[in-house]
């Protein structure tokens, strides 16, 4: 079956389905993560923000206060 092929199958989908079969989808990628390249320029980055993190220069804060926030912006 072809990728446009399964576009198709997919497009046919319930809802619900979709969503079930995008989580068993993303859920095959993080068990084969190790399979994705990262660029030494991404992983300077990330360390450099988790070293952040761990020194407490980095404001954390909760997914519901950074949805509000966005909203606001877009008002």
């Amino acid at each position: 079956m072809t990728i446009e092929q399964i576009k198709i199958e997919f497009s046919k989908l319930p809802m619900a389905d979709k969503l079930l079969l995008v989580e068993d989808m993303w859920d095959s990628i993080a068990e084969t993560d190790k399979e994705l390249p990262l660029s030494d320029t991404h992983r300077k980055e990330l360390d450099e923000r988790y070293g952040a993190y761990q020194e407490g220069g980095v404001e954390l804060r909760d997914w519901k206060s950074v949805h509000e926030s966005i909203r606001d912006k877009h008002k």
